[in-house]
């Protein structure tokens, strides 16, 4: 009876751990959606409902509704670049820039003005690159990353010392065989794909923040029999594995939603306006260095929706729905914003913030998670009160509160170090080791009279991110080393 007792048990803890996995790797629209049949891109989960298109439109149209997206799309890049260039008037080209692909396309008869000529194009800039097309012909290392609908992303190392990312039209991707399928122009078909890596181009350089990618530069190259491919060449990042994550420490766990959240605040005020990520999925983001960074703008909008009533601004998601007003002006509050934050909530927020945190944050984290999953704050009041939980940790004071009495002695014994005797905790930095961050001895000293196998810690002279202290926790202190760099506490009475 015990045994069938125990294994139900059992059952029901695995069942519970599978469950909570699977839901984070197949949370509704963490995937992209199957293409519909007629091969439009989806409405991604909170975007306003849109009209059906007009039927000429559903038809296709032939050689001119290509012309007319390619027009379409050409039109809003060039509104990204209008914001600098209305600031900084025109000037003239230098040397080593060049119109984005002569990217204007050519206005057929019927959209010139009569009887005149048709006006000059626009000229859309980039700033020089600091890496070309001499950059890449001699890279090493090549490795295929991954594609999406559109794109296709390479590894590559650059003379043989700086690691980047090369971003491509994937000629075998989504778009371009839809495309050429249906109008069996496979020049126009890349250029309007292109487009999209044109946009995220743009705003790679107008959106500088330390949570953004870099763009390094960019490489037109004939390819495929096609003038002028777009090569792109950013900052390389590992890719966000969900997992991965869940399994880290606390404290870098916290990182990445920080991480976030600033990027948030900063395109909530962008010089473009207030920005939102329309295809906002874990995929979309990458970690350098610890700090998680947007890689993915190409499905990025800067457009407010306009209303005339709050029902107007209704924004649908798998499992909850928001009303948000329409203000004065005809416009939804503040739902760029707002879209961008329930996104952070429902991917990152609800996994990585509250598990394994500090007992006496977890009531602040808990207000910050019924906050944003309700959307009762804005990104302002959000990333506040993350910096606060920051603070409160770096500092040292989300110990005050607790109870922090010694239940047992401890030897110091300097310059030394027990290389063996390692017992396993969870979370730890170490996968074979029990490897966890301090504020200070004290907290140490609290961790090892917590664990029943701990006997013994060693101080490093490593820290983290927030400057916090690395220490091992052993189960035994038989074998101690000489070791400059490190202190050993040895428990003594129990």
């Amino acid at each position: 009876m015990r045994r069938r007792k125990a294994a139900v048990a059992g059952g029901c803890c695995l069942a519970f751990l599978l469950g909570t996995l699977l839901n984070v790797l197949f949370v509704p629209g963490s995937e992209h959606p199957p293409p519909p049949r007629d091969g439009a891109t989806p409405s991604p989960p909170g975007a306003p409902r849109s009209p059906p298109p007009p039927p000429e439109e559903e038809e296709g149209g032939g050689r001119a509704a290509l012309a007319r997206q390619i027009r379409e799309r050409y039109e809003e890049v060039l509104r990204y670049r209008r914001h600098r260039a209305a600031a900084a008037g025109r000037r003239p080209l230098r040397p080593r820039e060049r119109r984005l692909m002569d990217l204007a396309p050519p206005r057929t008869s019927a959209e010139r003005p009569r009887g005149r000529a048709a006006g000059p194009r626009a000229e859309l800039w980039l700033e020089p690159p600091l890496l070309g097309c001499r950059d890449i012909r001699d890279v090493s290392g090549v490795q295929y990353l991954g594609s999406g609908y559109t794109k296709a992303v390479y590894k590559a190392v650059l003379n043989r010392t700086l690691a980047v990312a090369l971003k491509a039209v994937d000629f075998g991707g989504h778009d371009i065989a839809h495309c050429v399928r249906r109008f069996s122009a496979l020049g126009d078909c890349y250029r309007l794909a292109a487009y999209k890596i044109v946009k995220e181009m743009v705003l790679l350089q107008r959106l500088r923040h330390a949570n953004v990618l870099q763009l390094y530069g960019y490489c037109y190259q004939d390819s495929n029999d096609i003038p002028d491919t777009l090569t792109t060449i950013t900052e390389l990042g590992s890719p966000l594995e969900m997992i991965q994550l869940l399994q880290t420490s606390w404290e870098d766990r916290f990182r990445i939603c920080l991480s976030l959240v600033r990027l948030l605040h900063y395109l909530a005020h962008s010089p473009l306006g207030s920005v939102t990520l329309l295809d906002f999925r874990p995929r979309q983001f990458v970690i350098v260095d610890g700090e998680l960074k947007v890689t993915d703008l190409d499905d990025a909008s800067i457009e407010e929706n306009s209303c005339t009533s709050n029902s107007d601004c209704f924004m649908e998601f798998p499992a909850r729905n928001f009303t948000l007003p329409c203000s004065v002006e005809g416009r939804c509050q503040n739902m760029n914003e707002k879209r961008n934050l329930y996104n952070a909530y429902r991917f990152f927020f609800t996994y990585l913030l509250p598990h394994s945190a500090p007992s006496s944050l977890r009531p602040l984290l808990d207000k910050i998670l019924n906050a944003t999953g309700e959307l009762h704050w804005g990104i302002d009041e959000t990333a506040a009160q993350l910096e606060r939980v920051l603070n409160l940790y770096k500092s040292g004071e989300y110990l005050q509160n607790t109870t922090r009495m010694p239940k047992a002695e401890y030897r110091r014994v300097p310059e030394a170090f027990i290389p063996d005797e390692n017992y396993r905790c969870w979370p730890s930095y170490h996968h074979k080791a029990c490897l966890l961050s301090v504020f200070d001895i004290s907290e140490a000293i609290e961790i090892c009279d917590s664990y029943s196998q701990c006997k013994a810690f060693v101080l490093t002279n490593q820290t983290t991110w927030t400057g916090r202290q690395l220490v091992f926790f052993k189960m035994a202190s038989n074998h101690i080393v000489p070791d400059p760099d490190k202190i050993t506490y040895v428990k003594v009475t129990d």
